[in-house]
């Protein structure tokens, strides 16, 4: 049978039975970074995973347990399922947030997060695997350090302008308790306002324009007791 139109058109009558699932195989993952994950995997019979915020105090867990896709060979043929243990799935799940976040280098710097196989409680972890939670409290620990030195940078590149400041390099400020960086407080859009000679959205406490160098307060200007390089 001949099936036109859009791909994927048959494809549900085209699904033999699933095979049968392991009860053994299953992984958790544990989160301690403040913020809700969600990844989706388009080509798996369980598409969704999500975990919320957690802490090095409360760490956050999600079961994964194995999942398959589906390889089609022949538009006349079955479907044929290819299995996918939950250790490759949570791997998956931890590697693709992970990697390519800024400061993130997969090594000694990245987000708190991890998987280990079998289905394991918060309990269980901070009492057994106490050795793996200590490893990602530093390895976060590190990635906060990173961006919290970004933000400095940025801060400074930006001639002061909040926009320029990642909400990670908040939270990262946040969760090591620094206090004493302007940038870390939280910014509401009112409190910038445009550049009137270049347009450029500005930190108002600054009296000059990051982008056309304009002098905007010339009073605060003299008060800072700025000069411009001659």
């Amino acid at each position: 049978m001949n099936v036109g139109g859009f791909p994927g058109v048959g494809t549900r009558r085209r699904l033999p039975p699933k095979s049968p699932v392991n009860p053994n195989d299953q992984s958790t993952v544990f989160s301690i970074l403040p913020k809700h994950i969600k990844e989706t995997k388009c080509t798996m019979d369980i598409a969704v995973y999500e975990i919320g915020p957690g802490t090095p105090e409360k760490p956050n867990r999600l079961l994964i347990k194995p999942s398959s896709w589906w390889k089609d060979v022949d538009i006349d043929q079955p479907l044929i399922e290819i299995p996918v243990s939950s250790v490759v799935i949570a791997q998956s799940f931890v590697r693709d947030y992970s990697n390519g976040i800024v400061m993130c280098d997969m090594g000694e710097s990245m987000p708190g997060l991890f998987f280990i196989p079998g289905d394991i409680s918060v309990t269980a972890l901070i009492k057994d695997y106490k050795n793996q939670l200590d490893a990602a409290i530093r390895k976060q620990n590190n990635w906060f350090t990173n961006l919290v030195k970004l933000g400095d940078s940025m801060w400074a590149r930006a001639n002061g302008n909040p926009l320029a400041i990642s909400e990670d390099c908040r939270m990262a400020a946040k969760m090591l308790d620094i206090k004493d960086r302007p940038w870390a407080q939280d910014f509401k859009l009112e409190h910038s306002t445009a550049c009137p000679a270049c347009g450029t959205i500005r930190n108002s406490n600054f009296p000059v324009c990051a982008n056309c160098k304009v002098v905007i307060d010339p009073k605060r200007f003299t008060e800072l007791g700025l000069k411009f390089a001659s």
